[in-house]
């Protein structure tokens, strides 16, 4: 069952009250050395939405919106319906539009909840940082890997790519998974690039920003057009492809 949502703000005559964007984070840390993927949606915690207040507590509840996970593993986003969601979750279908204004609205808390869930699952064992052992090729390796193996991971797979294809057409709904998700996570790695640099282990002119688009874009681009397959072999490969081209300059 996914956490309670905040109260929704009383509707209009015209319908249901735009929703406000959600704070930071689908999978991402809160201390050093973590043991999944920053990047990658059970790695670093996510900051769950905020919990009702007391004053609250007496008002209706938001069902779940766990059973969209279930219906899309099932039957696939594309046939995955409002009306199949209220089913599923034993309420009506205005129930469901009075917390959310779409399915892919649906989709996201469902998706946040989920990579809360397994946060908390690992019980505190994911940190907030890129471990930084001192050999950077080694520490992006273990990162690059886990994200291969959590976007291969059939319990994440189909919501991510229904997310990212809904991103695309739905530019608000890109933006607060963006907001929430994937620029918190991005951020681990820029700042394991800066302290790369820092050390002199990278060419003190590379932006950590760019370097890092370098390792995650070709992985994701290779994952969600099913180009090749996503392996192990291929993440090593492109930490070693991209840090070749960052090496400090003699």
């Amino acid at each position: 069952m996914s956490k309670p949502l905040p109260e929704p703000a009383p509707e209009s005559p015209s319908g249901p009250a735009p929703e406000s964007p959600s704070g930071p984070a689908p999978g991402s840390p809160s201390g050093p050395a973590s043991k999944t993927a920053p990047g990658s949606p059970s790695g670093p915690p996510v900051q769950a939405r905020p919990r009702r207040s007391p004053a609250a507590a007496s008002a209706p509840a938001a069902p779940s919106s766990t059973p969209l996970l279930a219906l899309v593993a099932e039957n696939g986003y594309a046939k995955t319906t409002i009306e199949g969601i209220a089913a599923r979750a034993g309420v009506g279908k205005q129930t469901i539009y009075r917390w959310w204004p779409s399915r892919a609205a649906v989709l996201l808390d469902a998706f946040l909840d989920l990579t809360a869930r397994a946060h908390e699952a690992m019980e505190g064992e994911a940190e907030s940082e890129i471990p930084d052992t001192g050999d950077l090729a080694a520490d992006l390796k273990r990162v690059l890997r886990a994200t291969v193996d959590e976007l291969n991971d059939p319990v994440f797979e189909a919501p991510t790519r229904a997310l990212a294809a809904e991103g695309i057409v739905d530019p608000d709904l890109g933006a607060r998974f963006t907001e929430a998700l994937l620029e918190p996570q991005l951020q681990y790695y820029v700042r394991r690039v800066e302290a790369a640099r820092d050390a002199g282990d990278v060419d003190p002119g590379t932006d950590p920003r760019l370097a890092v688009e370098l390792l995650v874009g070709p992985l994701h681009h290779r994952w969600i057009h099913r180009t090749l397959p996503l392996t192990h072999a291929y993440a090593d490969a492109l930490v070693d492809h991209v840090l070749r081209g960052l090496a400090p300059r003699a």
